[in-house]
């Protein structure tokens, strides 16, 4: 069974920085698009940041400049590098994977747990 697990989460003051990581386990045969997604309170998810199975990346306007995304594809692992953070960035963070459990199959979506961050002096 496939599982994303997300780390990083936490508080952190204005101006500050955080990282996200997210792992995906299990029987994988292959990984395409990665990307995260943000849910603020009161609000709906949302696109924050999302990347190929060959590096190309496309970033939401709000955080453009500010955060990056990367991957490393030995360890199955995508990360958020979030810089400057305000206190609009505070959400549920939830990571995003198009993931294939077998080479007879098509990619499947798959979603982590979530993890807080939370943006306050």
């Amino acid at each position: 069974q496939v599982q994303l697990v997300e780390s990083g989460g936490g508080l952190v003051q204005p101006g500050g920085s955080l990282r996200l990581s997210c792992a995906a386990s299990g029987s994988i045969a292959g990984i395409g698009a990665m990307a995260w997604y943000r849910q603020p309170p009161g609000k709906q998810r949302e696109l924050v940041a999302s990347i190929t199975g060959g590096g190309f990346t496309n970033y939401a306007d709000s955080v453009k400049g500010r955060f990056t995304i990367s991957r490393d594809n030995a360890k199955r692992t995508v990360y958020l590098q979030m810089n400057s953070l305000k206190p609009e960035d505070t959400a549920v963070y939830y990571c995003n994977a198009r993931i294939r459990v077998s080479v007879f199959r098509a990619e499947d979506e798959y979603w982590g747990q979530g993890t807080q961050v939370t943006v306050s002096s």
